[in-house]
């Protein structure tokens, strides 16, 4: 496989404890498909989705590439410098640092949190946490609700409280706890490791995070009724230790919606496309997500490190070393850090909207 082009990656679909995915079909094709426990696509992934009780489904969340059967972890360990790029490799050896998802919500996500890199390292010996930001894509209205987040601890939140309403299953107490903005499209959050949140239902959303699954909830039922195991909650902490994942700084909405609710900022605009920057180094270190939306021709340049590229919508082709490749919504690239320039052409009337993102800043 050359690590000189873009690589074409196969739709990964990771199982979860809510439902989904029907709109992550329609962004395929695919119309009137079902809401599933596959509501995940996972992109540019070399994580494999945690799953308590699935532990035999080993491939589950991880990307492999189109033409051949092989993983794109696997790929990356051939040839790490050509594939993330030298400097990449010698801050963070042979990861990627980042995991990039399209999430479809057909019910409000168990509320949960994620461990910071301090909590994660300490905890789980692991070199990422789980911060991760949100952009919003579209959503739906399902029995009268429009889509929504719960995001951050109201200010006078303790943690013999939160335990408290744990403990005795009090789930609009715990919901009480969290403030709760309704969303719409375009919009960005970053949820940093130790927030608490919970992604509501009708959400349609492209998620870009650290490159774990650790996922601590406090709900032991989902709101649709499945039983959550103990392991599924705690991680293997144990429920004593998982609330050592959580920030405990409960501020007001205002000041929520200041550190959470992030404003993108243009860096490109021309006849043909228009280019911005949704998260970048000025929030977090962790990852940058761009997007893009084109009716004409946008030539991407490379960075010296690799990216991922997602097409949401529009059909048009991908031009590099002399190839031209039809794509639409739904494909999915991994950009070697070897690649040089390549140009996307959206055909006419058909204007496009992909998303382009990056591993940790070096």
């Amino acid at each position: 496989m050359n690590s000189h082009a873009p690589i074409r990656l196969t739709s990964a679909r990771a199982w979860r404890t809510y439902t989904g995915g029907s709109q992550i079909d329609g962004i395929h094709g695919i119309q009137g498909a079902p809401d599933t426990h596959f509501p995940e696509e996972w992109i540019i992934s070399t994580v494999v989705a945690r799953n308590v009780g699935r532990e035999a489904f080993i491939h589950e969340g991880l990307s492999f590439l189109e033409e051949q059967p092989v993983s794109l972890r696997d790929f990356i360990n051939g040839n790490p410098l050509d594939t993330l790029g030298a400097s990449h490799v010698a801050a963070f050896g042979k990861t990627t640092g980042v995991l990039v998802k399209i999430i479809d919500a057909a019910e409000r996500l168990t509320v949960q949190v994620h461990p910071n890199k301090e909590q994660a390292l300490r905890l789980f010996n692991s070199q990422f946490g789980k911060t991760e930001a949100w952009h919003m894509l579209g959503g739906r209205t399902i029995n009268g609700e429009a889509p929504y987040i719960y995001m951050g601890f109201k200010e006078g939140i303790t943690r013999e409280k939160w335990e408290h309403c744990f403990y005795k299953q009090d789930i609009p107490a715990l919901l009480y706890c969290m403030h709760r903005f309704l969303v719409e499209p375009g919009q960005t959050y970053l949820i940093k490791g130790g927030v608490p949140h919970a992604i509501g239902k009708g959400c349609l959303l492209i998620e870009i995070q650290e490159p774990t699954d650790y996922t601590i909830r406090v709900e032991r039922v989902s709101p649709t009724g499945l039983p959550i195991p103990d392991g599924a909650c705690h991680q293997g902490l144990g429920f004593a230790r998982m609330f050592e994942c959580f920030n405990y700084e409960g501020i007001s909405r205002e000041e929520a919606l200041r550190r959470y609710c992030i404003v993108p900022k243009r860096l490109e605009e021309t006849q043909g496309f228009s280019h911005q920057e949704l998260i970048g180094c000025r929030h977090t270190p962790c990852f940058t997500l761009e997007r893009y939306d084109i009716v004409n021709a946008c030539e991407l340049i490379p960075s010296g490190t690799f990216c991922g590229l997602y097409v949401f919508s529009g059909e048009g082709s991908l031009m590099s070393n002399g190839t031209t490749t039809s794509i639409r919504g739904g494909d999915q690239f991994f950009i070697p850090a070897s690649c040089p320039a390549f140009t996307i052409q959206a055909r006419p009337s058909h204007p496009m909207t992909l998303f382009r993102c990056f591993g940790p800043t070096l």
